[in-house]
């Protein structure tokens, strides 16, 4: 007895060394990357495919797929050379050897799926400004794009122009899931577990050139509950927390963002800019006085303190939002002040609104879902001092996306992830040809000046000229408060303290192939 003991202890001692555990309390969809259109998607499907191009921590562009490339001087045509040492997960599909080595015939299979109406991607947006690709054989591509796009190489790092084999035409995603990445689909039971393993014929290396990844496996639990994540990785059954729930921030953290002494000694904490910004929209074409009048959305913008609420509401997390839309930690950003706490301005403001409206008692609704509701409580009682009436319509999370996008709402609160690392990405929010439906305007702000740089701007292939052009075109919407920015979020992880290598990065992608667990 003491024996078999002895060596279950060992057996599960060994495969905690081995796998890294975490929780997507929101589930996962699909492990298709033309799905790949949330976090809980992107960062499973990052685990199990490669794309073209990647980015380092610092978000520069590195090789991945594609060793290399070359840009033509009109930057109109992309020629990427590929790596000759890429093979798929192995797979029954490939015949008697299970596995291939990926072709430039492959990765045009890969991109065009985006565009399939059969398939209806959410990422099809990616291909806007693709005018054709070719395999000039079977390790070169070109891709030939109708205008200059200084972007496109960050938009081929995305999840959703993930490399998969021309085969994967005939199977499931969701029972084969086939790519290149440094993990393979293992099995995945319906809201309760996910597991990849090792791909042992992962191409990537370390510095001293060992192979990855380090890790045997991931196993990916499906708690709806964030209070009940939290538990399981206090109690050290998971290894990984990502963001703060208010469910458990003060358990963690004290108002200044650090770890509470009990925690201190138990887990790791990362913190880095996350390309994300918080804010109110303000629906300019919704027929109200308030949200039509220029002062009173400045006067919102003044109206309450963004530092009080990152510190009482938030712990310490994130940047108030005083610099315009552009966040911090993304070339383009402004450190200058657009909107300070002004509860006088803001005041005068009302009160000029209400003579040249006639309006006595001017209101307004925010529309938000319950993670931001004390959010949205706090602003709607500091604009209540200041004249302004503020009602908040509670709904849930795709109720909110679906009405704002149809203009049903006259202010809501949303958030702004960068898809790719490049302020044009943060400023088509508010290019006129972009109203929503059918595109991320959903302020429906239009100023023909505005347009009109924003076209200059994709004409610069050079980092360095467009830089001047954004801050300009950010000043212009800011001036004319489209939108009342609330704070540049932060990424924020725990650890348990055996992992070694997980990084942090602005986008908040989960990268796995460098990670550790050490033994204890």
């Amino acid at each position: 007895m003491m024996l078999f003991t002895s060596c279950e202890n060992t057996s599960t001692a060994k495969k905690d060394h081995l796998v890294f555990r975490y929780n997507e309390h929101a589930n996962i969809t699909s492990l298709d990357p033309v799905f790949a259109k949330d976090q809980r998607n992107i960062w499973a499907c990052n685990q199990l495919y490669n794309s073209l191009i990647q980015l380092d921590d610092e978000l520069n562009t590195q090789p991945d797929i594609a060793k290399s490339w070359e840009v033509s001087k009109d930057a109109k045509t992309y020629t990427f050379h590929l790596r000759k040492d890429v093979y798929f997960h192995e797979h029954q599909i490939f015949g008697t050897k299970k596995t291939r080595k990926v072709t430039a015939k492959d990765v045009v299979y890969s991109l065009e799926r985006l565009t399939d109406s059969k398939i209806a991607s959410p990422g099809s947006w990616v291909m806007q400004q693709v005018k054709n690709i070719s395999a000039k054989n079977d390790s070169t591509l070109v891709v030939e794009l109708n205008q200059a796009f200084p972007a496109f190489l960050g938009l081929l790092s995305m999840k959703y122009a993930s490399i998969i084999p021309t085969e994967m035409e005939e199977l499931d995603f969701r029972k084969n899931p086939i790519g290149t990445g440094p993990f393979h689909f293992k099995r995945w039971e319906a809201n309760e577990k996910l597991v990849f393993r090792k791909n042992d014929l992962y191409f990537e290396k370390d510095k001293n050139g060992k192979a990855l990844p380090y890790l045997e496996a991931v196993a990916i639990t499906f708690l709806p509950d964030k209070q009940s994540e939290f538990l399981q990785f206090a109690q050290g059954k998971i290894d990984f927390l990502s963001g703060l729930d208010p469910s458990y921030k003060d358990e963690l953290l004290n108002a200044k963002g650090e770890l509470q002494p009990k925690y201190q000694q138990r887990i790791q904490m990362l913190r880095a800019p996350y390309l994300n910004t918080e804010y109110l929209g303000l629906y300019l074409d919704y027929p109200s006085a308030e949200l039509n009048s220029q002062k009173l959305r400045q006067a919102i913008n003044y109206g309450f303190d963004r530092n009080t609420m990152i510190t009482y509401l938030r712990n310490g997390i994130g940047t108030p939002a005083t610099s315009g839309f552009i966040p911090k930690g993304l070339p383009g950003f402004l450190d200058s002040t657009y909107y300070e706490y002004n509860p006088q301005k803001a005041k005068a403001l009302i009160e000029a609104f209400k003579k040249e409206t006639g309006e006595q008692h001017p209101k307004i609704s925010i529309s938000t879902n319950a993670s931001y509701l004390d959010l949205c409580e706090y602003i709607q009682r500091e604009l209540q001092k200041v004249g302004l009436q503020v009602e908040i319509d509670v709904m849930p999370p795709s109720t909110l996306r679906q009405q704002r996008s149809a203009g049903k709402l006259a202010a809501f609160r949303a958030s702004w992830i960068a898809d790719y690392p490049d302020a044009e990405n943060y400023l088509s929010l508010f290019y006129s040809e972009n109203f929503s439906p059918q595109g991320p305007n959903y302020t429906h702000f239009s100023s023909e000046t505005y347009d009109e740089i924003y076209r200059q701007a994709l004409e610069l292939g050079n980092l360095e000229q467009r830089i001047p052009l954004y801050q300009q075109m950010d000043s212009i919407m800011m001036t004319q408060a489209a939108v009342v920015p609330l704070y540049y979020d932060e990424v924020i992880r725990f650890t348990q303290n055996d992992v070694e290598g997980l990084g942090i990065n602005p986008i908040n992608l989960l990268d796995l192939k460098r990670v550790k667990k050490l033994k204890e």
